[in-house]
């Protein structure tokens, strides 16, 4: 397993159960425990969790999600793939909506080098889009977030009555038929229903692990989504109920159709 693969493991572990052991991730990587103190540094220098001898605990609260700088280290690889295939379903000359969250960024990154008009919704997707020759930004009102880098509050809830986005990219804290669509925090929740009621087409973008999860705030339905962009991990049973309720999917990396 590459080091990669293993930061994801351990962060979804420590995502579960809020502790990690050395002996444990090596005994089940099959690989040295110098290797694990090793990675277990690496993530504790990037701030996604506290070392403790023996191994190491999360840096989240219970009840809440991860933060910020441990999602963006959390399956990237998937993330940047799910990006690029969403960016690519964009037309040039469209107005475009860009949700906050990790792989909102990733997407705004993918959309600076075409000619479009972008409202991004946290400060980092605006950071990827700032140095663009081609991408004209507006901004919404709003406060920020100082942990998330979202932009919420009335203000955005309010500029966007008035504008219409041909499409809007979507992202969330979990995913499923039964809770739908949700989100962790309730002024994240409000901007992105009023993104949805301001697009004309919803993108939900959201790797595989997001389909296991569920937060406390309700966004909308999943089925009332236009399009799923997802990985290979994501539920095969969810995603053939989507497809038989009208939803399209977009599986990035998927070797066929």
């Amino acid at each position: 397993m590459s080091g990669s693969s293993r930061h994801d493991a351990i962060l979804e572990a420590l995502y579960a159960t809020g502790r990690v052991n050395v002996a444990e991730v090596a005994s089940e990587f099959c690989v040295s425990e110098v290797t694990v103190r090793r990675d277990l540094d690496q993530l504790a220098r990037a701030g996604v969790l506290r070392r403790v001898r023996g191994g190491a605990v999360s840096v989240a609260l219970r009840g809440e999600g991860l933060p910020y700088s441990m999602r963006r280290l959390e399956a990237s690889g998937p993330k940047e793939r799910i990006a690029q295939l969403a960016a690519s379903l964009v037309l040039d000359g469209e107005a475009v909506g860009v949700d906050s969250g990790t792989t909102g960024a990733a997407v705004a990154q993918q959309l600076a080098s075409r000619r479009l008009t972008v409202m991004p919704f946290s400060v980092q997707a605006l950071e990827a889009l700032t140095r663009s020759a081609t991408v004209r930004i507006i901004l919404p009102g709003g406060s920020v977030s100082p942990e998330e880098g979202s932009i919420v509050g009335p203000l955005v809830e309010r500029s966007l009555r008035d504008l219409r986005f041909d499409t809007v990219f979507l992202s969330c804290c979990g995913a499923s038929l039964d809770s739908g669509v949700t989100a962790y925090d309730l002024d994240d929740a409000a901007a992105k229903r009023a993104m949805i009621a301001a697009g004309r087409r919803v993108v939900l973008i959201a790797e595989g692990a997001k389909f296991t999860r569920s937060a406390m705030s309700v966004v909308c339905a999943l089925t009332a989504v236009d399009v799923v962009v997802t990985d290979e991990s994501a539920p095969a049973d969810v995603l053939d109920q989507l497809r038989a309720a009208g939803v399209d999917v977009l599986i990035a990396g998927a070797t066929d159709d």
